[in-house]
């Protein structure tokens, strides 16, 4: 199977400018390929891995990445798949988004040996760049009935563009035709919403080449889909925001459980998406889905192979102990501090001094029971456990005994209601 075939077999192949090209050019030599990656804050999140990945599977067999870190586009903003401008950020807020965003990257991508990835930032040649420079040398190639036929742009046009986003695709191709000349780039690679902006890339190489129409074209754009779930709506989003791939933004825990409850019909799609697994372990586990949807096999696998990328083997380790401790009927006591804060990272708490305190008025001073009366019902009718253990005892004292990793008490009121006692 081809690597063409193979991202065809996940789903990953979307739109490709000349497809009977790039096959031959991928058969023929190990092809410098890039995809941008703008700093818009302080971490990548999931929503970025599917163009990580598909990166990495070009690296595996063979070729070489350039990803490159917008160090100057994320100055200006992409008004691709947005509804409103965005908001600008200073110069040194972007300056310190891309080194976070160069340090992730370096993480998930090979940078040693023959096809080592080459990180850049396009700040290093649009920053010195002149306003008289850019009309002249580059602006002068883009016409404007062109500019405005682009998606991103004729998005926008009821509801207002700014001239500062609408040049961002000129930058955008500049990068393309830049990476072309002086690196050898051919190949641009990015989501469905890029697909303006790499097309006129190709364009501007064409011209700032004094290539003739009939000509083959130099280089090649590529795009992947953008990853929606079975209800329509956008993967990597929940209720608490977005599913980041900095772990003190989103926990490994956190990450673990959010592919953990991948929807069944989302699950086999995400596993062609985001893992390497071959395609006989998938349909192995599409079987399995089938046959004991009950066992959640894949979704066991999903979550697994993906923490494991993301973070590393002791993250998931970490993961999987706090969700045994939590759902599996595992001993709470058992968990350190750090696994405790994330586990129950959201879970109502509260600080207490130092030293023994009655269970009773622990109940009422944290919330948990709302009277001395109430406190009392919810012990003696076994509705109250303490890191996992049901007490019944109203005269309980609290003390060092029942904390866990000498900071926290977990106390659990009724089947799901958790607190956190922090000390």
């Amino acid at each position: 199977m081809t690597l063409l075939d193979d991202l065809k077999f996940r789903g990953l192949v979307n739109q490709v400018t000349d497809e009977e090209g790039l096959q031959d050019l991928l058969d023929k030599e190990s092809v410098k390929l890039y995809c941008g990656f703008d700093p818009t804050g302080d971490s990548l999140h999931i929503g970025h891995l599917l163009t990580i990945l598909t990166l990495r599977r070009f690296q595996l067999e063979g070729h070489k990445p350039y990803p490159l870190v917008g160090g100057a586009t994320g100055l200006i903003g992409d008004p691709s798949g947005k509804k409103a401008e965005r908001t600008l950020n200073e110069q040194d807020v972007v300056e310190g988004f891309s080194v976070k965003i160069k340090d992730q990257l370096m993480r998930f991508l090979d940078f040693e040996g023959e096809n080592g990835s080459t990180l850049v930032n396009n700040y290093d040649w649009i920053g010195s760049m002149t306003l008289i420079d850019f009309l002249r040398d580059v602006g002068k190639y883009f016409g404007l009935n062109y500019m405005l036929a682009k998606d991103s742009v004729e998005s926008r046009i009821s509801t207002g563009i700014s001239f500062t986003e609408f040049t961002y695709q000129i930058l955008q191709s500049y990068d393309f035709y830049r990476l072309n000349k002086e690196e050898g780039v051919k190949l641009q690679i990015g989501g469905s919403d890029q697909w303006g902006n790499i097309t006129a890339g190709l364009e501007l190489i064409r011209r700032m080449s004094g290539a003739e129409e009939t000509d083959r074209p130099k280089a090649f754009g590529f795009t992947i889909p953008l990853v929606t779930k079975a209800d329509g709506s956008k993967f990597g989003k929940t209720e608490g925001g977005a599913i980041w791939l900095d772990p003190e933004k989103t926990s490994p825990y956190e990450f673990y459980q959010f592919l953990l409850n991948t929807d069944d019909h989302d699950v086999i799609k995400f596993l062609k998406f985001f893992t390497f697994l071959s395609k006989e372990e998938i349909d192995q586990l599409e079987e399995e889905l089938k046959e004991r949807a009950h066992e959640r096999k894949p979704h066991k696998k999903l979550a697994e192979e993906l923490t494991r990328f993301v973070h590393d083997e002791q993250a998931l380790v970490q993961a999987k102990r706090i969700s045994a401790a939590l759902f599996g009927g595992g001993d709470l006591k058992t968990l350190t501090g750090d696994e405790v804060l994330q586990g129950f990272k959201d879970v109502p708490s509260y600080q207490v001094a130092e030293g023994e305190k009655g269970l009773v008025d622990l109940l009422i001073e944290s919330g948990i029971s709302s009277s001395k009366r109430q406190a009392r019902e919810d012990i003696n009718n076994g509705a109250i456990y303490i890191n996992g253990d049901r007490c019944q005892d109203v005269d309980k004292v609290m003390g060092e005994a029942n904390k866990i990793d000498g900071q926290f008490t977990i106390i659990r009121r009724g089947k799901k209601k958790f607190f956190l006692i922090k000390y």
